[in-house]
C-alpha cells in the first residue's frame, strides 16, 4: 500500500491546521495510508516508509522556518545514502509573501533529489476557510496521484 507522509511545523497553530486539513483530504483516498508527524519527530526512517511527502510550514522572516530546515538538514545525507527519491509538495503559511521559504525548500529538496509533485501552495494571511479548502484539496490530489501511480 502506498503512503503519504505529512510533515509539519507549527509555532502559532496555523500550519497544524493546514496539515490537519491536508490529512482530511488525503483520507478520502481509500488505498493510501496517511501519516502526520511534527518535523521534530520525523526522520529518515519515516521518509523511507513513505511514497510521497507533503511539507507544511510557515515562512519566518522571509525564510524557511527553522524546524523544517532542521528536519531537512537531519534527513538530507541519510536520504541520499538510502537512495530515496520521493515526490513532494509544499504547503506554506505566510504573512504576506512566502516565496523565500518556497525557494529555500526547493533548493534543498532538489539536492535529495526529490521531484515536485505539485506547484507549491502559499497561503497568505490569517487561517480562513479558503486556506482549509486549499489544504484539503492538495492533500486529496497528492494522495490520488500516489494512488494512480502518477508520482
Amino acid at each position: 500500500m502506498k503512503s503519504l507522509l505529512i510533515v509539519y511545523h507549527s509555532q502559532s497553530g496555523t500550519s497544524a491546521k493546514l496539515a490537519n486539513a491536508a490529512w482530511r483530504g488525503a483520507q478520502r483516498e481509500a488505498d493510501i495510508e496517511v501519516a502526520v508527524m511534527r518535523a521534530w519527530d520525523a526522520g529518515t526512517v519515516d521518509l523511507d516508509r513513505a511514497s510521497g511527502v507533503l511539507l507544511v510550514m510557515a515562512e519566518n522572516s522571509g525564510a524557511l522556518c527553522g524546524t523544517m530546515k532542521d528536519f531537512l538538514d537531519r534527513t538530507f545525507y541519510p536520504a541520499i545514502a538510502r537512495g530515496l527519491v520521493l515526490p513532494y509538495a509544499l504547503l506554506i503559511s505566510a504573512g504576506n509573501d512566502g516565496r523565500g521559504a518556497q525557494q529555500q525548500a526547493e533548493r534543498i529538496l532538489s539536492g535529495y533529489p526529490f521531484p515536485a509533485a505539485a506547484t507549491p501552495i502559499i497561503l497568505r494571511g490569517k487561517f480562513c476557510p479558503a486556506h482549509e479548502r486549499a489544504s484539503c484539496e492538495l492533500g486529496q490530489a497528492f494522495a490520488a496521484g500516489l494512488s494512480m501511480g502518477i508520482f
